[in-house]
């Protein structure tokens, strides 16, 4: 499970944020991938242009679950059970791509969200398994770039389109259009106190501020952090730089992080965030913040990356908690 979003602060520039929520341990750290890549995939070969850096793992080939490329592309993949649909095969003239490679492919071959829109159709994702797991990892997908353009990718069918996300948020199951109806049930929150009456002549005495977000559900699942998500993000004082909107965007992500231990699986594993992601789109940044330590890991894209660096680079993650110490 995962919760993702996108901000734009005051200045204009763009993010896209997520927590990657899973029981199993993925090990995933920050990858840059160069420009012109070749990828076995696990349902055959594709080929990049673009270089990006992200998050992801090396399991017989880079597998990238979020990142951003040269031109500010912004992608994640988020759990999607029981709802996604995959082919068998692909269609004489379509590229067929695992669902847990599609990431590495929008980053590799896509400048926007307007041309993704058209790239799309010439892809199918298939049925095809993560060898490590076991299992087809039922995924949707969440792309922004730096003109504010958000779209979320679902494939109910075997015809692929990007669908318009006007919240800029995404959790999970079930689809984008239903998480944007079930906020209608709480449109009628608001950040400021609601004024109390009386009740058969009884004055009642105030609960103090907060009382305009009665309701707001506190839970783990999907809708739940789907709402919390819009509503805190619709609310935030907006921020003005770069560090300041990334702290933001902790905060924010702060109230859909899952501990360890506090949601538990039938098979009594814990899920819970192992990571945080944060995407600066105009920068061309990948910040990473692993469970055990709070504190912002970055990977920017440079010109000498993309022009001379022809290898993949695995950025080792510290998980060691940082104190600071002011005597």
């Amino acid at each position: 499970m995962c919760t993702s979003l996108t901000f734009e602060n005051s200045r204009g520039d763009h993010f896209l944020a997520r927590t990657m929520d899973f029981a199993f341990e993925l090990g995933g750290q920050p990858i840059f991938m160069p420009r012109h890549q070749t990828f076995q995939g696990d349902a055959g070969e594709f080929t990049t242009k673009y270089g990006f850096v992200g998050a992801g793992r090396n399991l017989s080939h880079y597998i990238v679950v979020d990142g951003v490329n040269e031109f500010g592309l912004g992608a994640a993949a988020l759990y999607f059970p029981q709802y996604a649909q995959y082919e068998e095969t692909a269609k004489a003239g379509k590229l067929g791509l695992a669902p847990h490679d599609v990431t590495a492919w929008v980053l590799g071959n896509a400048k926007s969200v307007a041309e993704l829109r058209d790239l799309v159709k010439t892809i199918q994702i298939l049925d095809v398994p993560v060898a490590l797991l076991g299992l087809t990892t039922p995924l949707h997908y969440i792309f922004s770039d730096p003109t504010g353009d958000t779209a979320v990718l679902e494939a109910t069918s075997e015809d692929l389109h990007l669908i318009d996300d006007p919240v800029g948020v995404m959790a999970n199951a079930p689809q984008l259009s239903w998480h944007l109806q079930n906020l209608s049930t709480y449109g009628t929150m608001q950040a400021e106190e609601r004024p109390l009456h009386d009740y058969l002549g009884l004055p009642l005495k105030t609960q103090g501020p907060g009382t305009g977000a009665l309701g707001l559900p506190g839970d783990y699942t999907s809708p739940s952090r789907f709402v919390r998500t819009v509503y805190n993000k619709h609310y935030s004082i907006p921020t003005a730089d770069i560090p300041s909107t990334l702290n933001l965007l902790q905060h924010l992500l702060d109230t859909v992080t899952i501990p360890k231990g506090v949601k538990l699986k039938t098979d009594g594993k814990s899920d819970y965030t192992q990571y945080r992601g944060y995407m600066s789109l105009d920068e061309r940044a990948f910040y990473m913040e692993p469970y055990d330590n709070q504190e912002l890991q970055r990977v920017v894209l440079t010109d000498e990356m993309l022009n001379d660096w022809d290898t993949p680079v695995e950025y080792p993650l510290d998980h060691t908690p940082h104190v600071s110490h002011l005597n």
